[in-house]
């Protein structure tokens, strides 16, 4: 996997997720969310990094579509949302977005190892973090 950064958007597997996003039916696309989600927060086992970088991707996706939230800028962001389309999304899938950031976050997520072996973590995992927290905060 290729990885520039340590935004939610920054490595292949998301930029390609966002892609798919991007080409989605908008009638799908909470789906598509919804079940990029699941498929993280739900797995059992290891969680293999694909699984956990399509996560976030998807937190931050939920994340710019909240009351207020800054507008995405990343070039690698689903377009429709950089030219100012949006996707309406319920509670509970930013619940399940937080539970899908806490198992890649976690220590049974070959994502952290991934970033644990690079020797500095933190800036990844604090990215992770104001994206829980940010999903975390009322109202939505």
């Amino acid at each position: 996997m290729g990885t520039w950064d340590s935004g939610p958007f920054d490595n292949d597997g998301a930029a390609d997720w966002c892609g798919d996003l991007d080409d989605a039916d908008p009638a799908d696309r909470l789906g598509m969310i919804r079940q990029t989600l699941a498929a993280a927060a739900d797995h059992a086992g290891h969680l293999d990094d694909r699984r956990g970088v399509r996560a976030v991707a998807a937190a931050a996706v939920i994340v710019s579509q909240r009351p207020g939230a800054e507008p995405l800028t990343s070039p690698y962001a689903p377009d429709f949302l950089l030219e100012g389309g949006s996707v309406v999304v319920p509670e509970d899938v930013a619940a399940l977005a937080v539970r899908a950031l806490d198992r890649v976050a976690g220590d049974d997520s070959e994502w952290r190892d991934l970033w644990e072996d690079t020797g500095d973590p933190a800036e990844a995992l604090a990215a992770v973090g104001d994206l829980r927290t940010a999903l975390s905060t009322v109202p939505w």
